[in-house]
C-alpha cells in the first residue's frame, strides 16, 4: 500500500508541476471534450441498456487505441524509474496501477460510468447499489486493459510482422470510429442494433457493468453477483499479466534489417535516398505507420458499403496519401539527436532524398488503390487523378517543410526500448502537428478539384502542375529552413528529453 500511495503522489506532483503553458492549454481542451463525451454517455442511460453498452464499448476502444496513437499513453510514472529499487513485479504493477488512476482520463471515465448508476436508479434501489461497485471495477478494467494492450503492442512492434499486423488492426478500429456516421445510418436503417451486435456489446468487458445492473433489476442475483466476481477475477488476471509484461519492457531496440546489401550512390541525394529507404523498411515503427495509413485508407473508403454506397472506394488512395503525410509530419524530429550530423552539413540534398523516398513508398500503393477501385466503380477519373496528383506532390513538399519549421524533438530511436510507441516526449505537440498537416495537405488539392469539377480532364494537368510546384517549392523552402536556422533546429533536437526525464522543479 505504501508503494502505491507513493507512486500516486509522485504522479500527482509531476502532473501539478507540468501543467503550464501550451501543455495546459491542450489539457484543458482535452478535458472539455472528454467531459462532453462523458455527459453524452450518461445521457445514453436514459435511452436504455442497449446504447449504453455501445457507448462503453467506444470508451473501451478509446482506452485501447488512444495510447497507441499518442505515443504509448500516459507514462508520467514509468517502470524504469524504479528499476534500482528491485521491487517485485506484482508490487510494481500495483503501484503503477494506483498512479494510473490519477489524472483527467480516469476521472472522466468514472464520470461516464455514472451512466450505470443512472441506469440502475431507473430500475430500483437494488440495481443502483450494484451499479456502484460495477462502475469502479469497470474503470479498473479500462485502465488495466489499456496497460496490457500497450505493453503487448510494444513487444509486437519489435518485429516487422507484428508491426504490420497491428497496423492493420488499429486502422480498422480507427476507421470504424471515423465513419461513425455511416454506422449510425446503418443502425437507423436496421431499426436498432442487430441482436448479434447487441450480444457482443454485452459480452465485452465494457458491457459487464450493464449486464450486472440489468440482472439485479430483474432479480437474477446469482448472475449479477457472478458478473461482479468476473470483473474482480479479470482485474486480478490483467494485473498479473501486466506485472509479467513489465519485466520484458526494458530491452534493446531492434531493427528488422533483412539483408545487409552495400549502399552505392553517385550523388548526395542518392545517398540520402538509400539511407531513407532502408530506414523506412527496417524501422518497425515506420513499417507500422505505413501499414496503418494504407489499411486506414482502404477501411475508411470501404465502410460506406454498409449503406450500399460504393463511390467512396476510389478515394482510398487520396486518404492513404493524406494519412501517410500526417504520420510523417515530424520526419526530422524522429531522428532524435542524430539531427546534429545533418545540421553540420546543411544543404538541399537531404530534403530531396527524403522527399523521393517518401514518394517511392507512397505513390505505387496510392495509384494502385485509386486506379483499381476507379475501374471497379466506373469513375470519376478526372477528379480522382487530379486530386491524387496534387496530394502526392503537395504532401511530399509539406512533410519536410512542416517538420523543419515545427520540429518536435523526438526520442532517439535506440532509446525507445521501454516503449517503442513513444517517438517524442511532447505528445501534444506531435498530435497537433498531425492535424495541422491534415489541413495543410488538403490545400494543394483544392485548385485541382475545382478545375476537375468545372472542366473535367483539364483538372488533371492542374493537379500535376500543383503537385510538381509544391514538391519543388516547399522542398526548397524546407532546405532553406535547414540552412537558415541550424542553431534553432539543433537546439530543438538537443533538448529532446530522454525517457525517464523528470520535469524541472522536482517532486514535492
Amino acid at each position: 500500500m505504501a508503494v502505491a500511495l507513493t507512486m500516486a503522489r509522485m504522479k500527482l506532483a509531476v502532473v501539478r508541476h507540468s501543467m503550464s503553458g501550451r501543455r495546459a492549454g491542450f489539457a484543458a481542451v482535452g478535458v472539455l471534450l472528454g467531459a462532453a463525451g462523458a455527459a453524452g454517455t450518461v445521457a445514453l442511460a436514459f435511452t436504455g441498456a442497449e446504447l449504453l453498452a455501445a457507448g462503453y464499448a467506444v470508451w473501451l476502444l478509446g482506452w485501447l487505441l488512444g495510447p497507441i496513437f499518442t505515443g504509448g499513453g500516459d507514462e508520467t510514472v514509468r517502470p524504469e524509474f524504479f528499476t534500482p529499487l528491485g521491487l517485485l513485479p506484482r508490487r510494481l504493477a500495483a503501484g503503477l496501477l494506483a498512479a494510473a488512476f490519477v489524472g483527467a482520463g480516469p476521472a472522466l471515465s468514472l464520470l461516464a460510468l455514472g451512466g450505470l448508476v443512472v441506469l440502475g436508479a431507473g430500475r430500483g434501489a437494488a440495481a443502483a447499489a450494484v451499479a456502484l461497485p460495477a462502475a469502479v471495477l469497470q474503470l479498473a478494467l479500462f485502465v488495466l486493459l489499456s496497460k496490457v494492450v500497450v505493453a503487448l503492442f510494444g513487444l509486437v512492434l519489435r518485429s516487422r510482422a507484428g508491426a504490420i499486423a497491428s497496423g492493420v488492426l488499429n486502422a480498422l478500429v480507427l476507421a470504424l470510429l471515423s465513419q461513425g456516421g455511416v454506422v449510425a445510418v446503418a443502425y437507423g436503417e436496421a431499426g436498432g442494433l442487430p441482436p448479434a451486435v447487441d450480444a457482443v456489446l454485452h459480452a465485452l468487458p465494457s458491457g459487464w457493468g450493464v449486464v450486472a445492473v440489468e440482472s439485479a433489476a430483474q432479480g437474477r442475483w446469482a448472475l449479477s453477483a457472478g458478473v461482479l466476481a468476473g470483473q474482480v477475477l479479470l482485474v486480478a488476471l490483467l494485473l498479473a499479466a501486466w506485472a509479467a509484461l513489465l519485466t520484458r519492457r526494458v530491452g534493446v531496440a531492434r531493427t528488422t534489417a533483412g539483408g545487409r546489401g552495400r549502399m552505392r550512390a553517385a550523388t548526395a541525394s542518392g545517398a540520402v535516398l538509400g539511407r531513407e529507404l532502408r530506414t523506412w523498411s527496417r524501422d518497425p515503427v515506420r513499417s507500422h505507420q505505413l501499414t496503418f495509413a494504407l489499411a486506414y485508407g482502404v477501411f475508411f473508403a470501404a465502410l460506406p458499403l454498409l449503406t450500399g454506397w460504393e463511390q467512396m472506394l476510389p478515394w482510398s488512395g487520396p486518404v492513404f496519401v493524406l494519412m501517410a503525410a500526417m504520420l510523417s509530419a515530424n520526419v526530422y524530429g524522429v531522428d532524435g539527436t542524430a539531427l546534429w550530423l545533418l545540421l553540420l552539413t546543411p544543404g538541399g540534398d537531404d530534403v530531396r532524398g527524403r522527399q523521393l523516398a517518401w514518394l517511392l513508398f507512397v505513390t505505387p500503393a496510392a495509384l494502385a488503390l485509386t486506379v483499381g477501385f476507379t475501374v471497379l466503380v466506373g469513375g470519376p477519373w478526372p477528379l480522382l487523378l487530379a486530386v491524387l496528383s496534387a496530394l502526392l506532390g503537395g504532401c511530399a513538399g509539406l512533410v519536410p517543410l512542416v517538420s523543419v519549421y515545427a520540429l518536435v524533438p523526438g526520442v532517439d530511436p535506440h532509446r525507445r526500448s521501454g516503449n517503442p510507441l513513444r517517438l517524442t516526449e511532447d505528445e501534444g505537440s506531435a498530435t497537433g502537428m498531425m492535424y495541422v498537416m491534415m489541413l495543410l495537405g488538403l490545400l494543394p488539392a483544392v485548385p485541382a478539384a475545382v478545375a476537375a469539377v468545372l472542366y473535367g480532364w483539364a483538372g488533371v494537368p492542374v493537379g500535376l502542375a500543383t503537385g510538381l510546384l509544391c514538391w519543388w517549392g516547399l522542398g526548397a523552402l524546407a532546405a532553406r529552413g535547414l540552412r537558415a536556422r541550424p542553431r534553432t533546429a539543433a537546439h530543438d533536437a538537443h533538448r529532446a528529453p530522454r525517457p525517464g526525464h523528470v520535469p524541472a522543479g522536482g517532486l514535492r
